[in-house]
């Protein structure tokens, strides 16, 4: 089974919706669910050909926050681009899950909306996640929160699954009015590679993101003395080991941009660092490798990581400050 997050805010720290997602994303993973995300504040050039990644998969989350009114103009612009280019005979196949946080007021109508518009695309939905947050840290720490999160996130992998049946809907019959093409007929392909057409500089993008990838893959040799990223970590966190009271915990750092997970054995006064795998580890991290780098570079801790949203945890909270403990970055 695949599932698309698309995320449609704008990606600041203390969004109320990313902690929701990541929480959705990881119980999903932890259920063997292939996740793919796409963050349209980042992908807002070539949201025109975001609908074709919609057609191999089982079940989408649109995930947004109303801030002041309304779920957002990227949002808007995903389902404009669903509508006009979108395959919607798949669609009407994929099941579609609204999470929409509120930080002001009118997290209900924004998950209408949502509704209503993939209704109009001929598409299923499923009970989703809506709600007001107030002080995003202390909704993100609350046990009680993050449970029922985790609870309606496996409803949400049974109703996929299982392809819950719904009673028909009028906007799915709207559907068949209006969304007769007036002129030209296209094929889903045609369609498809219409939408490729219709985003600026999509393939001009991907080739400067290749040549960047490139660029820092090279510059990071030069600058690690001919090391790859990747045993420049294992050395670091080698050499930094400098535990100031006894303990044992096995740490799993996931890196988002390094294939293997690293990880971390602390045994009282020994380290063993390696990449791999671990069927137990006492608690499970995944951050970017640039966060990571800021956390060794000393310019934050990974306590005050945690706490920004910019590392995200799965397992025991309380050896946390372990981390900082036994590393003298």
């Amino acid at each position: 089974m695949k599932i698309n997050i698309y995320y449609g805010g704008r990606g600041m720290v203390g969004d109320p919706t990313i902690s929701v997602i990541n929480r959705i994303q990881s119980v999903l993973e932890d259920l063997n669910v292939r996740v793919a995300r796409f963050n349209l504040f980042e992908e807002k050039r070539n949201i025109t050909s975001l609908p074709n990644t919609i057609n191999d998969a089982d079940g989408i989350v649109l995930a947004c926050t109303v801030e002041w009114h309304g779920i957002g103009g990227y949002m808007h612009e995903f389902l404009d681009a669903c509508w006009l280019y979108g395959n919607k005979e798949h669609m009407a196949e994929v099941y579609m899950c609204p999470v929409v946080m509120s930080t002001t007021y009118g997290e209900k109508e924004g998950t209408l909306d949502l509704i209503q518009a993939w209704e109009l695309l001929g598409g299923k939905h499923i009970n989703g996640i809506c709600g007001y947050v107030k002080d995003s840290v202390e909704f993100e720490l609350d046990k009680t929160y993050m449970g029922l999160i985790e609870k309606k996130t496996e409803n949400i992998y049974r109703s996929i699954s299982q392809k819950t049946v719904s009673l028909p809907a009028s906007n799915q019959m709207m559907n068949q009015m209006i969304s007769v093409a007036p002129a030209i007929s296209l094929t889903p392909q045609e369609t498809e590679q219409l939408s490729k057409y219709a985003s600026d500089e999509n393939y001009i993008q991907t080739q400067k993101e290749d040549i960047r990838d490139l660029a820092s893959h090279f510059k990071t040799l030069l600058d690690n003395n001919g090391i790859s990223e990747e045993e420049r970590l294992v050395k670091d966190f080698r050499e930094h080991f400098s535990p100031k009271e006894p303990g044992s915990a096995i740490f799993k750092l996931v890196i988002k941009e390094i294939r293997n997970p690293l990880i971390l054995d602390i045994a009282n006064d020994k380290i063993d660092v390696r990449y791999g795998n671990v069927e137990k580890p006492s608690i499970v991290c995944s951050i970017s490798l640039d966060k990571l780098n800021s956390v060794m570079s000393g310019h934050m801790t990974f306590q005050r990581a945690f706490m920004t949203g910019d590392m995200q945890l799965r397992g025991d909270l309380k050896i946390l400050s372990m981390l900082d403990s036994c590393f003298d970055f």
